[in-house]
């Protein structure tokens, strides 16, 4: 990614960018029903890698899977690389979990940017002292064995009713996570940067008593002038 668009959407809100995508005919790059477990931590930004899950056939999926070091789970841990998102698709079944404490440590230490699963994580309290951006569904404390079997990674996948591409870049905030498809990434942290520094000089504005007619959307002549002085003025 990008430097300068990675630094541009640590600065900008999924709303904004849902409305970027939107004006563009993208409408289900929100995923859907996830939030974080710590909402106090800056943007998580990262291109996706992602993890898929299938429902469970039970003689397929005993507890000894977990002995080989192929297990698509583990190598999903392993191998997303630094300064990713891992992207988990739980078939939206929060029942079963995705993962645990021990995983998500291991993704944080391995400098990983964040992790999302449409599902749910068990020891959630513990992941969320981590400080490390991750947000689900709700707790789950059963094994993933319960429900899920961790088939594929890297390959496209649905998270949350949302189409994630391996490479996509993906954006958490206070609210919830969107999917940007990687060849619009530059372009539409731009925009949303643009529009970022105008609805605050409008947030600004409404504050101090002003009506929104004619400011927001700015129909009005003296509304632009005064962005654009207000731009000036702010170093915006």
């Amino acid at each position: 990614m990008n430097p300068a668009t990675r630094e541009q959407l640590m600065k900008v809100s999924t709303a904004t960018l849902c409305t970027a995508l939107f004006k563009r005919g993208l409408r289900h790059q929100f995923i859907q029903d996830v939030r974080p477990l710590n909402a106090g931590l800056p943007n998580m930004v990262g291109e996706a890698f992602t993890l898929r899950y299938m429902p469970a056939r039970e003689d397929l999926n005993q507890i000894g899977v977990f002995l080989d070091r192929d297990h698509p789970q583990r190598k999903a841990v392993e191998q997303c690389p630094e300064g990713a998102v891992l992207v988990i698709d739980s078939r939206k079944d929060a029942r079963a979990a995705s993962a645990g404490g021990i995983l998500v440590t291991r993704l944080m230490k391995r400098g990983v940017a964040g992790v999302v699963t449409d599902g749910g994580f068990r020891d959630s309290p513990d992941i969320a002292k981590l400080g490390f951006p991750a947000y689900h569904h709700r707790p789950s404390a059963p094994t993933n064995l319960t429900l899920h079997q961790a088939i594929d990674i890297n390959v496209p996948i649905g998270c949350g009713d949302a189409p994630v591409f391996p490479g996509d870049v993906i954006v958490g905030d206070a609210e919830g996570v969107i999917v940007i498809p990687a060849h619009m990434a530059d372009e539409i942290a731009a925009e949303a940067t643009e529009m970022t520094a105008f609805e605050d000089f409008v947030q600004e504005k409404v504050l101090e008593g002003r009506s929104i007619l004619g400011l927001y959307p700015p129909t009005d002549e003296q509304s632009r002038t005064d962005f654009a002085a207000w731009r000036q003025a702010n170093g915006r």
